[in-house]
């Protein structure tokens, strides 16, 4: 399984928002820190604001910040919410590809239990479980 950029990204600016040690955050000063596009950045920041995880600060100071603490923010919950199609194989839900085997097939099963397993994982971490080295993160990401 491999997760799109665009959920990475979201995770990214997540983890950046929550180690950021004061003020709001720029989607240009994020970009920065990674050295990724500060255009999808901002396709990020309106979807996770959208999602009700992220908020903005209008004015002198402004920019980005979390919307609610960092704990309450489960990594599964994000993914659900930025990855558009979890299906493994072409048989699962949204795709549903016709398979000629699939009255017989043992695959699906046992793919579909490993996606609740991996998704289970990531539902026992929030977001400040991500980011508990806090300060080794705020000065490699270099915010303030």
């Amino acid at each position: 399984m491999r997760l799109t950029v665009y959920a990475d990204y979201s995770l990214r600016m997540l983890m950046y928002l929550a180690a950021k040690r004061s003020g709001a955050a720029t989607t240009a000063e994020i970009a920065h820190a990674y050295g990724i596009s500060k255009a999808h950045l901002n396709k990020v920041a309106h979807q996770l604001g959208l999602a009700g995880y992220v908020g903005t600060v209008r004015g002198k100071g402004g920019g980005l910040r979390l919307a609610r603490p960092a704990a309450e923010i489960r990594v599964g919950d994000v993914l659900r919410r930025v990855e558009p199609d979890m299906a493994l194989v072409p048989c699962f839900a949204p795709v549903r590809v016709a398979c000629p085997i699939m009255p017989a097939c043992g695959l699906r099963g046992v793919l579909d239990e490993a996606l609740h397993a991996f998704m289970a994982v990531l539902d026992r971490y929030s977001l400040a479980d991500l980011v508990q080295r806090r300060e080794e993160l705020a000065g490699l990401l270099g915010t303030e």
